[in-house]
């Protein structure tokens, strides 16, 4: 058993002798000692259940076993939840991750689009507990957002997050139409994980071209005077990484390296694992190929995950960032 195996592993003397190994397996501990307790209250409440449903039975109590219903419908829920948590077992499901939302082709409408996208998926960072940092954000021309990226931090927020990369379709009345015409717009939400000091991703800043300019903030609210954001180029492989919202040059840079060693991490993953191909081909690509998710609005509200075919009709929950239904049915796919 694993766990066991790491409980030797921490309890030998010289465990702290590498603090960023030392540190790695204690998060193995930590996670999979959670998932043991989980599982045997889980059990023991399944046992509880069993017994009070046998008895509400014997005593034919109508509102006991109204109870036990209840307390099984809540245990469903909590079933499917460790069920996807114990999905979560790959080589980075546990790591942090980078998310990057770009409008696709559409002018303003799907700049529009991209910012009720980015809105939607802070909201569902915000209800999961987890924390999020904006790395870059350009707003649109008229409206919305040209692009974003976020960094967020908690536990196996990649393995949760990663089922979101791909096209997000939006069909609505476009509110910039004068015309009232239905309009279809398209953005790519694409997330990485966040690689760390554990593995080594050599970047040669001789094979980058860093340029320098102007940040505006969010949403256009202001605009530096000094040229403190940064924008990256890795040469051979062409990934492209910005970083505007520290007021540091010195700090945007220190970050916009960072997200690149993630990228460049994948593409690297890329090249091992055809599985992940889909998340790391070209963009123009990606948002005129498969569709992961639509969004209808006009001329009935449907939002429908392609990949499993769920629907939800509650579409203003969805974009308030209510993701888990779709998230969960493609984990346990």
């Amino acid at each position: 058993m694993r766990l066991r195996e790491l409980e030797q592993i921490i309890s030998k003397e010289d465990f702290w002798n590498d603090a960023d190994k030392a540190t790695i397996l204690l998060k193995e501990r930590n996670t999979l000692s959670k998932l043991l307790e989980t599982w045997e209250t889980l059990y023991s409440q399944i046992e509880d259940a069993d017994v009070l449903l046998e008895l509400a039975h014997e005593e034919s109590d109508k509102e006991s076993e109204k109870e036990v219903a209840d307390l099984i419908r809540s245990l469903e829920k909590k079933i499917k939840s460790f069920s996807v948590e114990v999905t979560l077992d790959g080589e980075d499901d546990g790591r942090d991750a980078l998310l990057s939302i770009n409008a696709g082709a559409g002018g303003t409408d799907s700049q529009d689009w991209a910012e009720i996208l980015f809105r939607m998926y802070t909201r569902w960072i915000d209800k999961k507990g987890y924390k999020y940092q904006v790395i870059d954000y350009q707003p649109g021309d008229e409206a919305g957002i040209k692009g974003a990226t976020i960094r967020v931090t908690g536990e196996k927020c990649y393995g949760f997050m990663k089922v979101e990369s791909g096209v997000h379709r939006l069909v609505r009345i476009s509110p910039f139409n004068s015309n009232g015409k239905r309009h279809t717009s398209f953005a790519s939400v694409f997330v990485y994980p966040e690689i760390n000091d554990e593995i080594n991703i050599d970047i040669d800043e001789s094979e980058c071209r860093i340029d320098v300019y102007r940040a505006s903030g969010a949403g256009g609210q202001h605009v530096n005077k000094t040229s403190s954001a940064v924008r990256i180029t890795h040469l051979p492989t062409g990934v492209v990484v910005q970083c505007q919202q520290e007021p540091s040059q010195h700090r945007n840079k220190e970050i916009a390296f960072k997200v690149l060693k993630s990228r460049l991490y994948q593409l690297e993953k890329k090249k091992q694992d055809q599985k992940m191909q889909s998340l790391h081909d070209g963009k123009d690509d990606i948002a005129w190929g498969s569709q992961i998710r639509s969004y209808v609005l006009h001329p009935y509200r449907m939002i429908k995950d392609h990949r499993t075919d769920m629907e939800i009709g509650d579409v203003d929950r969805v974009l308030n960032g209510d993701l888990d239904a779709f998230i969960e049915g493609v984990l346990l796919t």
